[in-house]
């Protein structure tokens, strides 16, 4: 992967804004020709640093009204923590799901329409050969809630 630059991190900042800003508009605001930052973007996707562009959803607007972070321990007797991960990409509701260190495993974070329906998803994570236990935090509020990084 090639080094970024000043220019680079400016177009990843605008873009992380809005997605959806033309080409032409990041152009003006670079102070660049727009064919050259149209290249620099086709670079920034191609090396993986722009894995995609996405709609940011209101989670509760869609009926989503519980999210959760669910800590899974695996026991690895029965299966591996690939296995287990294999068949968690099954599930829908979830939206990410992390290896870590600590007392767990894996660390999930759902969102689903109720605490109804937050059960019907634990019983079916707990069908999941090679679980042991899980330990479920729902979340009261998000005060702070971002897909951005900061970049300098």
């Amino acid at each position: 992967m090639s080094k970024l630059d000043e220019i680079d991190f400016k177009i990843l900042s605008i873009l992380q804004e809005d997605g959806r800003t033309p080409v032409a508009e990041i152009a003006r605001q670079v102070k660049l020709a727009s064919p050259s930052i149209h290249e620099r973007i086709s670079k920034l996707e191609q090396e993986g640093v722009i894995k995609g562009y996405a709609a940011i959803l209101d989670s509760k607007k869609l009926g989503k009204d519980v999210t959760a972070f669910i800590g899974i321990k695996v026991n690895h007797a029965l299966s591996s923590g690939d296995a287990v991960l294999n068949e968690l990409m099954k599930i829908e509701s979830i939206l990410e799901s992390h290896t870590v260190t600590g007392d767990d495993d894996i660390l999930i974070k759902v969102k689903t329409e109720n605490t109804t329906s937050l059960e019907k998803l634990l019983k079916k994570i707990y069908s999941i050969k090679g679980i042991l236990n899980t330990k479920t935090t729902v979340v009261l509020s998000s005060p702070i809630e971002t897909l951005k990084i900061k970049i300098e």
